[in-house]
């Protein structure tokens, strides 16, 4: 086993693609019964998960329960993971904007009825606790394309190169199999965008629509957004994980595309928006920006299954001596990791085991 694999169960967050999506951002109401009810869902999540997946084991049915900045601190104390921080507004060109969200919870499966039917359970057991402020069904369109008609995703790393990508390591231990996920929900102008000729349209993406194949490096536009999104360290790629999704409401003329990226880091996803809504060289800004608006930005942080199915729902935020020192009871009955992009349920199994599909 590769040693920067973190012996911890990680949440899903290298899972499969799947052709549906619910994406639930929640804020928590004030009130400690509030956050009694929040950490008693954690514990219970992998059992709930099971319940619902179990009607259909094929449907690939997975859940990441991840949390904001200030939603950490309330609920769970200190320590906390060292690069968790709110969302950070960039304006540049045009503007990321930072919108609030306590609790993420990323659905995913090959049925849509599956997605649903757990993200009602969810929102059932923290009724009177949280207050919805986004829900966005996603899916997948014609040949995996976005609304804009690009394939997504055709770049995303897999199987060892995506826990690489996105699970934490040793860079900090006491979060090892944890993840950082921003999001983001664009709105297109499609009535705009669909009037730009193809080949400039082409030269915005920096790929060809009909094949998918990516433009030369002699024929990139130095604006085109695979261009702007592509960032090293040392001459080495930084990836992150992406499950972008569209969505859309025919009647209002509301498209878009609902933007998630994983990674151990969050400074790589924040440099590829910097790249883009300010430029790299600053005023080379990403044209595709100039018809996709950015309407929500949040960032959170994705605890480990061992974590969060050790969470006691009465227990308050712990002091810092005593944090530590259950982190260090944490670390030394550490499970060994399971990959959850294996096409299982994906958040575990029964409590405080692992395996179980």
């Amino acid at each position: 086993m590769d040693s920067s694999v973190p012996a911890v169960l990680s949440q899903p967050v290298v899972a499969r693609l799947t052709r549906a999506a619910i994406f639930l951002v929640v804020t928590i109401r004030p009130g400690a019964e509030q956050d009694v009810t929040v950490r008693g869902l954690c514990a219970d999540l992998s059992g709930l998960l099971r319940a619902v997946g179990f009607r259909d084991l094929e449907g690939r049915l997975s859940c990441v329960m991840a949390f904001g900045s200030d939603a950490w601190d309330r609920l769970f104390g200190t320590p906390r993971p060292k690069e968790l921080h709110p969302f950070r507004e960039i304006c540049g060109q045009h503007h990321a904007v930072s919108t609030p969200g306590d609790i993420l919870f990323h659905i995913r499966s090959t049925r849509m009825d599956l997605c649903f039917e757990l993200a009602t359970q969810l929102m059932a057991r923290l009724e009177g606790a949280v207050t919805t402020v986004d829900e966005v069904h996603g899916f997948k369109y014609f040949d995996d394309r976005d609304l804009i008609g690009f394939v997504d995703g055709t770049e995303n790393p897999v199987d060892q190169d995506a826990v690489d990508a996105a699970v934490i390591g040793d860079e900090d231990p006491g979060f090892a199999g944890g993840s950082y996920v921003i999001v983001q929900k664009y709105l297109h102008d499609l009535t705009r965008w669909n009037k730009v000729p193809v080949e400039e349209q082409e030269n915005i993406v920096g790929r060809y629509k009909l094949s998918d194949i990516e433009q030369a490096d002699a024929v990139k536009k130095p604006y085109a957004h695979n261009v702007l999104t592509s960032i090293d360290e040392d001459g080495k790629p930084l990836e992150v994980v992406r499950d972008n999704m569209p969505f859309g409401n025919a009647g209002t003329a509301e498209f878009g595309t609902y933007f998630i990226g994983y990674a151990r880091s969050p400074r790589r996803i924040e440099q590829m928006l910097e790249n883009m809504f300010i430029g790299r060289p600053p005023g080379n800004y990403d044209r595709l920006l100039d018809f996709s608006r950015a309407v929500t930005g949040t960032l959170f942080f994705v605890p480990s299954v061992t974590f969060l199915d050790d969470v006691v729902a009465e227990n308050a935020a712990p002091p810092l001596a005593a944090a530590i020192s259950q982190e260090s009871k944490v670390a030394d009955t550490a499970r060994p990791h399971v990959s959850a992009g294996d096409g299982s349920l994906g958040i575990g199994s029964l409590k405080n085991e692992v395996g179980h599909e």
